[in-house]
């Protein structure tokens, strides 16, 4: 029986923005609500201002990914048009230029027109928008999929520490949402890195250092902002 293979690389795209959208709606939120908690808030402010940040958060993930993606749609949609009218005007450049390409890697000049000549015969837009400029139906821009990925997955990732928040009062609380939402980062980080290919430990390990050290630099300006200005 042959061996499959399976390829990752067909899910950067959403993937990128639905982990993205997750650890920064889980850290941005904790992180605002520690620093909330240590500024000495009473706890409806506490929860107003976690409610507010995965609102704003949540919004500003989806048109920020939404913006980004486009501006990458838009140069893609660009560079193609470009290709299109040499194709138009120029045929013979373009197709020397694609052999020269896979010539470059590794293919016998005689190989490579052949190559060229039957590949620009079935789609030769298709082929240089793959071998020449480097986009594919797998790695192109989809804005619209991206701001859903990372709009949804930041209100998931924002509700893990306000649900502790909505739960537990009190001294209790700074504790309980700095470690469940270090638990949770360091679980999204090791899917992650699980969903790519890579290993474990490391993605786990890169999302609780910077989630920890979030956390306690907002703890620290909380606690120091909160002290003279309050009552």
């Amino acid at each position: 029986m042959p061996h499959i293979s399976y390829h990752r690389s067909h899910r950067s795209g959403w993937l990128r923005a639905a982990v993205l959208g997750a650890n920064d709606g889980i850290l941005s939120t904790s992180s605002l609500l520690i620093g909330v908690a240590s500024s000495n808030a009473d706890h409806a402010s506490i929860l107003i201002a976690g409610i507010a940040g995965l609102v704003a958060g949540s919004m500003g993930m989806a048109a920020g990914e939404y913006v980004s993606v486009s501006s990458q749609a838009d140069t893609e949609n660009a560079d193609l048009e470009l290709e299109r009218k040499g194709l138009e005007t120029n045929l013979d450049y373009e197709y020397a230029e694609l052999t020269a390409i896979y010539v470059e890697r590794g293919l016998e000049p005689g190989l490579a027109r052949e190559v060229a000549k039957q590949l620009m015969a079935r789609d030769a837009l298709g082929a240089h928008a793959r071998d020449e400029i480097g986009i594919s139906d797998t790695q192109s821009a989809r804005p619209l999929q991206a701001a859903l990925a990372s709009g949804v997955s930041f209100t998931i990732g924002a509700l893990l520490p306000l649900a502790g928040a909505v739960v537990v009062t009190g001294p209790g609380l700074i504790p309980i949402i700095a470690s469940t939402s270090l638990a949770f980062l360091a679980g999204l980080g090791a899917l992650a890195a699980r969903a790519g290919g890579a290993s474990l430990i490391k993605g786990a390990s890169r999302v609780l250092f910077w989630g920890a050290l979030a956390m306690a630099v907002t703890a620290g300006v909380g606690a120091l902002v909160g002290g003279p200005v309050a009552p």
